[in-house]
């Protein structure tokens, strides 16, 4: 039977030392350490879950929902580009995860996971190079926009129209944390300052802890690009609305309006900015002017963590004769929600592959 500690709210907080409790295993048991716990953290954590026999999985953050980036993003699925990244393996992150959000949308959980459909348009000043995008047959319903749709924005010259998934990070991570749970999973409080530190409590380490990479796994590629929100209650608004920037969008969901938005590379700062409110709310009025009948108002400020590419790979660490097989799953950016389940599995099968290595004995030499 797995190591199973729930404390409370299921979260427990566990010094250094106690950490050790967790050896206490049978022998072909792998021990599993989760380093985060935003929506890469916890659906890695399900698909292990699901892939990975014979195994204890421990999640570790000192940050949970509602104080996570993945709290804060609108969770549109609209994807962004990844330059590092080849193109056809962003389609399948992208359709694995849309795959996984529609059928809870069709299912009785979409409320409680907080997943539903929304209809929308995404419209240009100019003619993208791109007319039709790689996820185009990905999404529902996909095609350009007609010249009558188009007099509702007089200021762009062309729009595709289609219908896409929008999952509230507020009510999709408790949703997530549950499944967690429900797998035998251990949830714990506490900042980790060095992978490290982990080593010998598990056997393996998975690293979804973002920004906090630059520490943890010495990554200097990864950046903050600072996104300010505005929540506001427009009950009437049932289309998205999305500038090609990226820039300037709308995007109605369960229980307000999401208005975005902003794109700040490098800044750190998470206080809302007042004049950068009013920018927004001035942008989406243009492309929206019942907004100025918008009311309950509120501001969130999140860092995206981003790279030219996510990363997503193994890495053996070697100290001092130990050995701490890490696998590294981060670097999202904007598209953190919109790919999430995709890259989940594929870290999860990374995982798998080195708890097949722990098991597989070594070769003895031959004298």
């Amino acid at each position: 039977m797995p190591w199973l500690l729930l404390i409370g709210q299921g979260r427990a907080t566990v010094p250094r030392a106690d950490l050790q409790a967790g050896s206490a295993q049978p022998m072909d048991r792998v021990r599993i350490a989760v380093v985060g716990a935003g929506v890469m953290g916890l659906s890695t954590t399900v698909c292990i879950s699901k892939l990975v026999p014979r195994c204890s999985i421990t999640v570790i953050s000192d940050k949970f929902t509602p104080e996570t980036t993945s709290d804060v993003a609108a969770g549109m699925l609209i994807p962004p580009t990844y330059p590092d990244t080849p193109l056809h393996k962003q389609k399948q992150w992208f359709k694995e995860t849309f795959d996984h959000l529609f059928a809870i949308a069709n299912s009785t959980e979409a409320e409680d996971a907080g997943v539903l459909l929304v209809s929308g348009w995404q419209i240009f000043r100019s003619i993208p190079a791109e007319e039709v995008p790689f996820w185009a047959d990905v999404v529902l319903g996909f095609r350009k926009m007609t010249k009558d749709e188009l007099k509702k924005f007089p200021q762009h010259v062309f729009g595709q129209a289609f219908t896409t998934l929008k999952c509230e990070g507020p009510v999709y991570l408790p949703w997530l944390e549950k499944r967690v749970k429900g797998s035998r999973g251990l949830i714990l409080t506490r900042r980790i300052e060095d992978l490290w530190e982990l080593h010998p409590s598990f056997d393996i380490v998975v690293n979804c802890s973002g920004l906090g990479s630059r520490q943890l796994a010495g990554d200097a590629k990864i950046f903050p690009v600072r996104g300010q929100v505005l929540k506001v209650q427009a009950p009437w608004l049932k289309h998205f609305i999305r500038d090609g920037s990226g820039l300037t969008y709308i995007y109605p969901g369960i229980s307000n309006v999401t208005l975005g938005g902003t794109r700040q590379k490098g800044d750190w700062n998470l206080s809302p900015d007042a004049e950068i409110s009013k920018d927004i709310l001035s942008r989406c009025c243009v492309l929206e002017p019942s907004l100025r009948g918008a009311c309950d108002i509120r501001e969130k400020v999140g860092l995206r963590p981003s790279r030219s590419g996510v990363r997503l790979e193994k890495e053996l660490l070697v100290r001092d004769g130990r050995r701490l097989p890490v696998v590294h799953h981060y670097g999202h950016g904007s598209g953190g929600i919109t790919t999430h389940w995709g890259t989940a599995l594929e870290a999860a099968r990374l995982v798998s592959e080195c708890a097949q290595a722990l098991r597989t004995p070594a070769p003895k030499s031959k004298l």
